[in-house]
């Protein structure tokens, strides 16, 4: 119980002065950190949570669950295609290299990784979190497209990412057992049925909410709780089927989305309320039970790859990505810089924690939340200051350029306050 309220005081006494820290570098994931840490295993001690124990892997599971569904609800594929040319090129091109990059750097940095083990980090250390950074996607006095590009960029960055954690995982779990042998068909599986799970209840759920809610035959709460539980529905249908939830979750709200566009306005307060309360755990959880037990495992080699990964092997790829794309070199410096890693790369590294049950599987966790960590504080302390520089630089232009362009304006992920 003791946990359970520090968790409620931490929500609570935030919200009280969420305003304040609104007109402020300090952002809420750094504020739950930090109290995470201090209050946890790695400092007063009175949150005590075990990380093995079954309420942290349902925490674990219905926050990647919800987050992987509702930044794919979120994303208009239809109004994307007038937009999609840089965030495009940043998925498609960008983020291969990063991973690549990201695995590159891994075995030449941290002792002990195989190829498969390097990759596995990478791939987890991917995904973005636009809601670290939150002033550059919600500050108006940057342009609409480059907020977009870096919405769009985290919403879909996720989703793509764990079929890649998936079947780097079932390698290298089928390497640990000795049975490689059999990893493509594990990774077969977990993909195809997750795909066919996400497709039928995203499709099946989505079309016949939209047609009894056009019939006035759903009452308004339950138009959002039943978009939920297609979420759950999807994650559950993939466990039966023996694929994997999470891109079962990720597939079933592009399928939502795509049939039951008129639904979404109405269900994503909902969810994202649901989903940045979960967060807000998280990252509780984060700095009391994660981060607590690695602060003494810190090594000059777990440091220089988590200041590489959110340098390096970030910023190059993007940069790669955008060139002759038109933009400012600032513009795609600022692009590459604000990639920071959140909650999806959390949750990936406790599943491979989780999965792995070895030194590797300890040493992809301890680099992904040391990772984390720098992010959350140098993510959060840049935004403000890099994202008022820029809208100066842009705005002081006589010359049209391709982030300038007017482009409608796409939900974010996040209305967290920053």
């Amino acid at each position: 119980m003791t946990e359970l309220l520090i968790v409620a005081l931490a929500v609570f006494g935030y919200a009280l002065v969420s305003e304040r820290f609104s007109m402020s570098p300090v952002t809420a994931p750094m504020v739950f950190t930090t109290v995470g840490i201090i209050v946890g295993v790695g400092g007063l001690g009175w949150f005590d949570l075990e990380l093995e124990g079954e309420a942290t892997s349902i925490l674990v599971e219905a926050t990647l669950v919800l987050v992987l569904f509702t930044d794919a609800v979120r994303i208009d594929l239809r109004k994307l295609r007038n937009q999609a040319a840089l965030p495009g090129r940043m998925l498609a091109i960008g983020l291969p290299l990063t991973i690549v990059a990201g695995t590159a750097v891994a075995l030449v940095v941290i002792p002990g990784l195989e190829v498969i083990e390097a990759a596995l980090l990478a791939a987890v250390l991917a995904p973005t979190d636009a809601a670290l950074g939150q002033a550059v996607v919600s500050d108006r006095r940057l342009p609409v497209r480059i907020r977009q590009t870096l919405n769009v960029e985290s919403g879909l960055n996720d989703g793509i990412v764990v079929p890649v954690v998936a079947v780097l995982l079932a390698v290298a779990s089928a390497e640990a057992a000795g049975g490689a042998s059999d990893w493509g068909e594990l990774a077969a599986r977990q993909i195809g049925f997750g795909i066919l799970a996400g497709v039928a209840a995203g499709v099946i759920g989505g079309w016949l909410l939209n047609n009894r809610a056009a019939a006035d035959q759903v009452e308004g709460v339950y138009r959002q709780l039943a978009t939920v539980a297609i979420a759950v529905a999807a994650f559950a249908l993939a466990g039966v089927l023996d694929g994997n939830g999470f891109i079962a979750a990720f597939v079933a709200g592009l399928a939502f989305g795509r049939v039951a566009r008129e639904q979404c306005a109405g269900v994503q307060d909902f969810t994202e309320d649901e989903g940045e309360l979960l967060s807000a755990i998280t990252f509780v959880l984060f700095g009391a039970v994660l981060v607590g037990p690695v602060l003494g495992d810190l090594t000059w080699q777990i440091g220089l790859y988590a200041l590489l990964s959110l340098t390096v092997v970030r910023i190059v790829p993007v940069v790669a990505s955008l060139t002759g794309s038109g933009t400012f070199f600032e513009t795609r410096l600022f692009l590459g810089w604000f990639g920071p890693r959140g909650l999806a790369s959390i949750l990936f590294a406790l599943l491979v924690r989780d999965e792995l049950h070895s030194d590797v599987g300890q040493t992809v966790f301890t680099v992904a939340a040391w990772t984390v960590l720098v992010s959350v504080f140098a993510h959060g302390l840049s935004a403000t200051a890099w994202t008022g520089r820029l809208a100066r630089r842009l705005n002081a232009e006589t010359e049209p350029m391709p982030e300038m362009e007017p482009v409608p304006d796409l939900a974010t992920r996040s209305r967290m306050p920053r």
